[in-house]
């Protein structure tokens, strides 16, 4: 404190502060003339204390208050009249049943569930699928990014050397009871081989069926090529 309370002098002395004319802001009820200027202190060196035309105001009649809580109650005849009226005659329950009323002859919101089915964004992560190229080759090339990249450690993955020097997987599991969907394997795929699909049902009654192998996987992505297809391709923009 007293080598701050030093420094302040040495600026003083010093001349760092200079005099500079501001507006200090008043109410209209308090300020008979809205363009009242008068000196106040700035720091003269690289940032002002204060921004430019600012001062810090001197008791409570030089600022301007807003009340932001509630409006209390007025006390008026006619406004406790009212209130009595709504307590007796309940007539924020009438107005609540005039509300219920009104919706019975609105169409409903809901959908008739499995029958109908809402909208899916492209970007939905649901079911895990292996995709293939248009001419049916596999398109996983047994990188590993994929199962290097997930947190949760649920994909494996077992590559081998085909005669053509190409690299394939022999084996690609995914354990669905481990993944979080949090879609890395998918951004970190670098041929769009794996990925989420708009399916999300998919439930089972045993562990065992949530554990994907290679076949399955292709054949969720063959059952759902179209919308994988498309997903990817109004997505593009985020990637």
């Amino acid at each position: 404190m007293i080598g701050t309370r030093n420094f302040i002098f040495k600026l003083i002395k010093s001349n760092s502060l200079k005099r500079t004319k501001c507006i200090r802001h008043y109410s209209k009820d308090n300020c008979p003339q809205e363009d009242e200027t008068e000196p106040c202190f700035t720091f003269n060196p690289c940032v002002p204390a204060y921004p430019v035309n600012f001062c810090r105001p001197r008791t409570k009649y030089d600022v301007t208050f807003v009340y932001i809580n509630d409006v209390p109650p007025k006390s008026g005849g006619r406004d406790i009249v009212d209130r009595a009226s709504q307590t007796i005659f309940w007539t924020e329950l009438a107005r609540g049943f005039l509300v219920t009323l009104g919706h019975l002859f609105k169409e409903p919101a809901t959908i008739n569930y499995p029958f109908e089915k809402g909208p899916i964004s492209p970007r939905f992560r649901g079911e895990h699928a292996l995709r293939r190229y248009p001419s049916g080759e596999e398109r996983c090339i047994a990188c590993k990014l994929c199962e290097a990249v997930c947190p949760a450690q649920a994909i494996t993955i077992d590559a081998e050397e085909r005669t053509d020097g190409s690299r394939r997987a022999v084996r690609y599991d995914i354990d669905l009871t481990k993944c979080i969907f949090c879609g890395y394997c998918q951004e970190a795929c670098p041929v769009d081989a794996i990925v989420e699909g708009p399916n999300f049902e998919y439930s089972t009654e045993t562990h065992e069926e949530l554990i994907y192998n290679k076949e399955k996987l292709l054949g969720n992505g063959d059952r759902w090529e179209p919308e994988l297809a498309s997903g990817i391709r109004d997505t593009h923009l985020y990637r």
